[in-house]
């Protein structure tokens, strides 16, 4: 049953569009991030500083995702992501002109890494809800799976795919491959028509702060899935810790090796 659901899904054009568009969009935030932690091993010398920059992407998502969520549940999802994405944009943008100038400094990469990861934070949710609006209710078991194959597999090549960039083209290259990932989810976005207009919800718009606690309070309430929550909180703060020290490990350890962005390449891969 779930093969011949996984089938139906990449009949449904929409849905494979949007699909192919996201998994291009991730791919282009792990080359950003690889770009960003390894620029900031060469304008600063202070490995907190280099620390800071897996901070700065994480802390949106940890400060906004509730607020992104209620946000999510009671108003038009395609045009929060839209929204989202055209922040994400310009901030690249700019990242990559002022990358190319030479005038980037480490807390203005710090800034503008920030702003990505709010522009994460509020597209995520909004993604991850539009599940139901794309596919019927049968399959969304299979495309939240499909969703999170996409996720992780970008996540696992990305950086190996940015460490190649940043050896071959350099940083200021990475953080332009980021901009131009925007492009095929933006525009896919801008021509969905969804099924539900924002005055017309099934449902009634909750409170926004009501909307907030009672995500919390299903959380709290229900023990397997705060214990889910729990591991992968702490799976995550772990492997945070590594990636973000991964650019100090190639200039640091990797001595031997000639070229700094061969070291990092070698360490991503």
């Amino acid at each position: 049953m779930q093969k011949i659901s996984t089938l139906e899904l990449f009949r449904n054009s929409m849905f494979r569009n949007l699909w192919s568009a996201n998994l291009i969009f991730n791919l282009g935030v792990v080359i950003q991030a690889v770009g960003a932690s390894w620029l900031m091993t060469l304008i600063s010398s202070s490995h907190f500083m280099v620390g800071l920059v897996q901070g700065a992407t994480v802390l949106p998502l940890v400060v906004f995702s509730l607020m992104a969520g209620a946000l999510a549940d009671n108003f038009n999802r395609r045009q929060i992501m839209l929204f989202a994405q055209i922040v994400m944009i310009i901030v690249s943008i700019n990242l990559t002109v002022l990358s190319y100038l030479g005038l980037i400094t480490p807390w203005l990469l710090l800034c503008f890494t920030f702003l990505i990861g709010c522009g994460l934070a509020f597209h995520n949710p909004a993604w991850q809800a539009t599940m139901g609006d794309i596919v019927s209710r049968e399959n969304i078991p299979a495309a939240v799976t499909l969703n999170s194959i996409g996720f992780n597999l970008m996540r696992s090549i990305g950086p190996a795919i940015g460490g190649a960039v940043i050896a071959a083209l350099g940083g200021t290259a990475a953080f332009l491959l980021n901009a131009m990932s925007y492009i095929p989810l933006t525009s896919t976005l801008f021509v969905w028509k969804p099924n539900y207009k924002t005055n017309t919800l099934p449902l009634p718009r909750e409170k926004f702060l009501g909307a907030i606690a009672d995500g919390l309070r299903y959380v709290v309430m229900s023990p397997n899935l705060l214990n889910v929550m729990a591991r992968a909180f702490l799976f995550g703060i772990g492997t945070i810790s590594v990636s973000a020290l991964l650019p100090i490990v190639a200039c640091d350890i990797l001595g031997e090796v000639p070229f700094s962005t061969v070291r990092y390449l070698v360490v991503l891969v």
